[in-house]
């Protein structure tokens, strides 16, 4: 998730189907279903304060942007009043289903980046004493399950797991803060700080079971982390150094018996390790890079990665206005 400043951007107008998604030039709803992204604009109060305004506006794989009128641009905090402020959108990382915050109402729902009716989450996903502000919002791989995280909150709150099709809710440990779902979606990752200064890592089995790890420092301060299909191999990127010209570099970590690889140097900027990683359910490692410079546009870049190599290949390249206030990635 990013956000920088800046001022503004007008969406097309049609509605498709009549379901609250706009698209931004004529295409055909059977074109590639996939969301890349999605960005909202910014805009300037009086004061300079700069906001979120306009629609969400998805980045589609196949080139069009699709704007989402139906989703807010603000949260409410605990009393329901307008927070200027926004995060409360993901994407899943086949791109196919986005979950967001309904505009008229402040639930949370969770609907198809096709178009289609969008299915409202239990009220209970965001309980009494909390507004939308206080919350992450985490999409499966395939966008059937949603963690709600409450922010500063994990102990007094547990994460909540919730089952799109049926919203059957299950919640994670207390003290537990979402880092993400496995390659296959069956299992979340998890952090916890501990007492002694240590970080425990968890990859608890959505239909029961845990691993618990208590990994080497160089895990616990990985800049970006992902859990494989495999439910106990953790892909883990270092940052490098800059000043050093010391390259960003990947290793596994596994869980179960604590074995860290050597790894490999990354054929990346020294000090800028990837920002975003997932494992397809392939067992494919992907990874985004990009640039935020505020008032330049976005340019995200899409790569596989291999973990024993390495090897590093650009799969996609993309850019998101440099008038946006905040943007998501899929997988994100």
């Amino acid at each position: 998730m990013r956000h920088p400043s800046a001022t503004a951007a007008l969406l097309a107008s049609a509605v498709i189907g009549g379901l609250g998604l706009v698209p931004g030039a004529a295409h055909a709803q059977s074109q590639s279903p996939e969301a890349r992204a999605a960005w909202v604009k910014s805009c300037s109060h009086k004061n300079d304060l700069d906001y979120p305004c306009g629609h969400w506006q998805l980045i589609m794989r196949d080139g069009r942007k699709v704007a989402v009128p139906g989703a807010a641009t603000s949260q409410i905090d605990a009393k329901g009043n307008e927070v200027h402020d926004t995060n409360t959108f993901a994407i899943s990382a086949d791109g196919r289903v986005m979950a967001y915050e309904r505009k008229s109402d402040h639930r949370l729902v969770v609907q198809p980046v096709a178009g289609g009716p969008a299915r409202t989450l239990p009220k209970a996903a965001v309980p009494k004493g909390f507004g939308t502000s206080d919350i992450g919002v985490y999409l499966s791989p395939n966008g059937d399950t949603v963690v709600i995280d409450y922010g500063d909150e994990p102990v007094r709150l547990p994460a909540k797991v919730i089952t799109v099709a049926t919203g059957k809710i299950a919640t994670l440990p207390r003290g537990e803060g979402m880092a993400g779902f496995s390659g296959d979606g069956d299992e979340v990752l998890t952090r916890r700080y501990l007492s002694d200064n240590t970080l425990r890592l968890s990859a608890h089995r959505l239909g029961g079971g845990s691993i618990k790890a208590t990994p080497p420092q160089l895990v616990a301060n990985a800049p970006t982390l992902a859990l494989a299909p495999d439910g106990r191999t953790v892909a883990v990127f270092t940052s490098g150094n800059a000043d050093t010209k010391k390259r960003p570099r990947v290793r596994t970590y596994d869980l179960q018996t604590g074995q860290l690889t050597g790894g490999a140097d990354l054929p990346l900027a020294p000090g800028v390790p990837p920002d975003l990683a997932w494992w397809g359910a392939n067992g494919v490692l992907h990874a985004t890079l990009g640039s935020d410079d505020v008032g330049e546009p976005a340019v995200i870049r899409e790569l596989t990665v291999d973990p024993d190599s390495g090897a590093v290949k650009q799969t996609g390249r993309y850019t998101i206005s440099k008038t946006r206030f905040l943007y998501v990635k899929a997988g994100e």
